[in-house]
């Protein structure tokens, strides 16, 4: 058994190895070079060329801005919420656990879509609805501004900053807030100056890993920001691979190594942070137990604006999604539209060859890419926790690394990697990158649970008889079924909604919806596009409650044994 993890160890190095680092050193390579087809050609012109652009000191600003107002709307939000659901007495608190889970389900890029048929300025349905009211000519309300990119990336973020940011909340030590009031400070001043400094920590943290995905994203941006001529670094990258009549690889490649630079340095960064946090813990009693406070006539109030945060997040961009597809053009809900509803947009979406295609790609990706995933993300796994070496410490340290990439980015080193193979333009260069990209999705559930699987049981298996691979199959897979269902439908979710990465390296054949959606979007075809997206909703919906019940009967059948 323990040559067989010995062995295992380099051969995962290598596989893992090859699908973090390999984009980058090919983004590297390539960013020297003088296109795909001159490829080890070294030149300095490319960086120069993209560095002096007049218009770059622009876009790096504008990336910033939305990177920075991101974090500090998710960031604000989260802690609004976190303090209600971990220190008062507002009502049903099992909301809280919804609003960070849920909005996983809808992927970014219909997210954004709702947004803009909310609030685009010709005919967004709220303007529609000024308009016919009020009389208001023009557009009151534009979603194609920094501002309103800066909302909704905010609003999207807002989960992974609550989750951050909700477990130190409710860890945090009431004696020290009571010993502030005792001296006489209010609740808000104790807030300012005693709770939010020992915060401080976690806050940092969750800013900075919104400012990381922020960095990365590009359905936003493409969605809202370029139809309002606001370029960020992601869709910057795009147009210069995607748009105009010389595609400059070499060119996006040195865009792509200063958002690969930012993006590391931001992921050290909050490491960094995370570790400060072991200086303020406050904890050190089993007897703990945080003190509540009373919000009395302010709970219900406080209520409705988390069940408004709630309806936002999760009720919203799937009704107006639906409701869009049902409709024959942008009109506000009325006698007459509900009159006008049919499902041609629906029966338009199943007959298009290039929809069908897309949506066989993405089963496909989501379902076998997930669980070709999975088994790789096992055997890093147990690497990981059992195999205590520096090879297995390398091998950790070297999985997690692709979660600092933009995917844009990966997807251009990928680019100049699989242009000379045969994979480039196929199914499986997605499949590939796929897998590169979201690795740590799968891995993280699986190292928790392997760590609560005492070496114990594995040694009395052995000592009964017991082979490795028995022990694996009868011991260890069964503890471990939480895991892995817990990670394929992170994983098959993620690849089903998968946008920044599809952009570059879908070909014609290789189309995926989330490609085909951002097609729609650009060529206005909201009620096609809204079927789709509902489409995709209700597949990744699908997926993840198939899991869920193979999941519970897999655990049925082990505790009847």
């Amino acid at each position: 058994m323990h040559k067989t993890r010995t062995a295992l160890t380099p051969s995962l190095i290598v596989i893992v190895g090859f699908l973090t680092v390999c984009p980058v050193v090919m983004l590297l390579l390539g960013s020297f070079s003088e296109g795909l087809g001159a490829f080890g050609s070294f030149t300095l012109s490319k960086y120069v060329k993209a560095y002096t652009d007049p218009a770059f000191a622009e876009i790096l600003l504008n990336t910033i801005i939305f990177t920075i107002g991101s974090a500090a709307v998710a960031t604000l939000l989260a802690l609004f919420l976190a303090y209600l659901n971990t220190r008062t007495n507002i009502p049903f608190k099992y909301l809280f656990r919804i609003i960070s889970l849920l909005p996983m389900m809808v992927p970014h890029i219909l997210f954004a879509v709702s947004w803009v048929l909310l609030l685009n300025p010709s005919n967004g349905m709220i303007n529609l609805f000024l308009r016919q009211i009020f009389g208001i000519e023009g557009a009151a309300l534009n979603i194609y501004t920094m501002q309103g990119m800066i909302l909704v990336e905010g609003l999207l973020d807002l989960p992974i900053a609550y989750l951050v940011i909700a477990p130190a909340m409710s860890a945090f030590d009431v004696s020290l807030e009571e010993s502030s009031k005792v001296c006489g400070a209010s609740n808000l001043r104790t807030l300012t100056r005693v709770t939010l400094p020992v915060l401080r920590p976690a806050i940092l943290a969750a800013a900075t890993l919104v400012i990381v995905r922020s960095l990365a994203s590009f359905a936003v941006p493409s969605v809202i920001g370029m139809p309002g001529r606001i370029y960020v670094l992601a869709t910057h990258i795009y147009r210069i691979v995607a748009t105009g009549y010389a595609t400059d690889y070499g060119m996006a490649a040195a865009v792509g190594m200063s958002a690969l630079a930012a993006s590391i340095t931001l992921i050290f960064l909050y490491r960094h942070l995370t570790r400060e946090g072991d200086k303020y813990v406050t904890i050190s009693s089993r007897g703990y137990r945080p003190t509540v406070i009373d919000l009395k006539g302010a709970r219900y109030p406080l209520f409705g604006i988390v069940g408004l945060l709630s309806f936002i997040l999760i009720v919203l961009p799937v009704l107006v999604l639906f409701y869009t597809s049902l409709v024959p053009y942008s009109m506000v809900p009325s006698a007459k539209a509900f009159a006008m509803m049919s499902w041609k947009h629906w029966i338009a979406v199943l007959k298009d060859p290039v929809s069908l295609l897309s949506l066989k790609n993405s089963l496909y990706l989501g379902i076998g890419g997930a669980t070709l995933g999975m088994v790789l993300a096992f055997f890093v796994s147990y690497v990981i926790v059992k195999v205590r070496t520096k090879g297995s410490g390398f091998l950790e340290s070297l999985s997690f690394l692709s979660f600092s990439f933009p995917g844009i980015v990966v997807g251009i080193g990928f680019m100049w990697f699989f242009v000379r193979t045969p994979l480039y333009a196929t199914i499986w260069a997605l499949l590939i990158g796929y897998i590169a990209t979201y690795l740590p999705y799968g891995i993280r559930p699986l190292t928790s649970a392997f760590v609560q699987i005492h070496s114990n049981l594995e040694e009395s298996s052995r000592v009964c008889g017991g082979g490795p691979l028995y022990t694996m199959r009868r011991i260890v897979i069964p503890l471990l079924i939480p895991g892995i269902v817990s990670g394929w439908i992170l994983m098959a979710t993620m690849f089903v909604r998968e946008l920044s990465l599809s952009v570059v390296l879908s070909r014609p054949g290789t189309e995926v919806l989330a490609v085909q959606i951002l097609r729609f979007a650009e060529d206005g075809l909201w009620g096609r596009l809204s079927a789709l997206g509902i489409l995709m909703i209700f597949i990744s919906t699908i997926l993840v409650v198939i899991a869920s019940l193979i999941g519970v009967k897999f655990s049925k059948m082990e505790k009847g044994k």
